[in-house]
């Protein structure tokens, strides 16, 4: 794939773009060269309380200098603000459409009942205000939301409708972790997309592409092209989300240095795992921490390893910290379902059919109900992928945690341990997950989803729904 160096609008130059087309890549871990300048990192906003009101609506952004890109955005031009709430809570969001065509909101990574999910029956039409009100029913952790809409969440999600919900409760507030926000406590969402010439988003004009999933030659973290961000020399906290169509990150720093992994995609992990590599398909979230405390003066960068180490954001260790943290071995105590009381084992068969994406041999159809899950019941589901190609699987509603691949525990990733609600499943994979619905029932009128969160996968077939009774 072409590599292309663009202006950013503030004339720094940096070199952000692809050398390759992720899944696959090259895992080499040499250096890349540091660039001379970045472009400073957008940090979104941060509103904290229950009660939130939120706008669809159109911008433009100058993403390549002179050139205004049309976008959408929640409450601004392009993505919108992370959303911080606390356990316990009864929150209430309000989503106003101000697009030209329908669209949902989808609350990724929450438990909450079946109406409230903002799947593809929760349409919110041009001009129209969806109510979305629940309990936060779990602990802290990193979760987000975007379209999903049957069909076009692709395509939204790649105008740029996404933000952050971030869940605290007191037993993570206690930990002695960085958080303050965009100083030490950095939230980042990696995305890449395709320009043509006249700075509008090229999407999906290539063949196969519906096939392989999008796939951008220049990466964006939160919505700045050449990215970096300026640090104090202490540790710093990155709460990391996968917000990519269809690519796959292999996430490592320049150096080689060694992270601490603190949570996953739902939840804080139990122990901190010391890491130097963190691999993230579409849809995953982690939290790490770096130490940068003897960075003075210091510039490393984050890389994809993936795309031949291609530099995605630049951290310029220029400033002396005013306090310190040191992050705890133990962090939190998590519930773990024991497999010998599962009484069910769902088997999820990952396909293709006459150009569609299947499951089980179908594809998505809205009026179809494809499992029914009883309330509080150990369930193990086994999905496999029958295909030749990267997939990974989404359940809505709870969490769950993966047992083995292959049928091996082994060959589950430390960067994977915990609450998940998104597992990659590698071509010919089989991965087994344990899970219990344990908070509402729900009927056919607001079902859960299941699917592939590779956003062209999903908009071709790879999606099921399910209720609980």
């Amino acid at each position: 794939m072409k590599r292309r160096a663009f202006l950013t609008g503030s004339g720094t130059l940096f070199l952000a773009t692809l050398t390759g087309c992720g899944g696959s890549g090259n895992n080499d871990t040499t250096s890349p060269q540091s660039p001379a300048s970045y472009a400073p990192l957008k940090i979104p906003p941060l509103r904290e309380g229950a009660d939130f009101d939120l706008s669809l609506q159109e911008g433009a952004v100058e993403f390549l200098e002179g050139l205004f890109t049309p976008t959408w955005g929640i409450d601004g031009d392009f993505l919108g603000p992370a959303l911080r709430v606390r356990t316990g809570d009864a929150i209430r969001l309000a989503v106003t459409n101000n697009l030209p065509e329908a669209t949902t909101l989808h609350w990724h990574g929450m438990r909450l009942p079946g109406p409230m999910d903002g799947g593809p029956h929760q349409i919110i039409q041009p001009g129209e205000t969806w109510l979305a009100e629940y309990k936060i029913l779990q602990g802290a952790g990193t979760n987000w939301f975007h379209p999903h809409r049957e069909g076009v969440t692709g395509e939204h999600v790649y105008r740029g409708l996404a933000g952050l919900l971030i869940v605290e409760d007191g037993s993570s507030e206690s930990l002695d972790l960085p958080r303050t926000w965009g100083e030490d406590d950095i939230p980042l969402i990696l995305q890449d997309r395709r320009f043509n010439a006249d700075g509008t988003f090229d999407y999906l004009s290539q063949p196969m592409e519906e096939i392989n999933g999008m796939l951008g030659d220049t990466y964006l973290v939160n919505g700045t092209l050449g990215a970096g961000i300026r640090l104090p020399a202490k540790e710093v906290r990155f709460r990391i989300l996968n917000g990519s169509n269809a690519r796959e990150y292999d996430l490592r720093f320049s150096d080689g240095r060694t992270f601490r992994q603190i949570a996953t995609d739902n939840a804080l992990l139990e122990q901190a795992a010391t890491l130097t590599r963190l691999r993230l398909t579409p849809g995953e979230r982690a939290e790490i921490v770096v130490d940068l405390g003897a960075d003075l003066g210091n510039t490393l960068t984050l890389v994809n390893a993936d795309d031949g180490n291609a530099p995605l954001l630049v951290l310029d260790v220029a400033d002396t910290p005013s306090s310190v943290t040191t992050t705890p071995d133990t962090l939190t105590t998590l519930e773990h379902l024991d497999p010998l009381q599962a009484l069910t084992t769902r088997t999820f068969r990952l396909g293709m059919q006459m150009g569609l994406f299947t499951i089980n041999g179908v594809a998505m159809d809205m009026e179809r109900i494809d499992q029914v899950v009883p309330l509080g019941a150990v369930e193990i589901w086994e999905i496999i992928n029958e295909t030749n190609m990267l997939h990974n699987f989404h359940v809505h509603g709870t969490h769950f945690e993966i047992l083995d691949r292959n049928g091996s525990p082994a060959q589950v990733e430390a960067y994977e341990a915990g609450y998940k609600d998104t597992v990659r499943v590698g071509p010919l994979e089989r991965v087994r997950i344990i899970l219990r619905m344990e908070d509402y029932t729900t009927d056919e009128n607001a079902p859960y989803m299941f699917h592939c969160h590779i956003l062209e996968h999903e908009d071709r077939g790879m999606m099921g729904q399910f209720i609980v009774v």
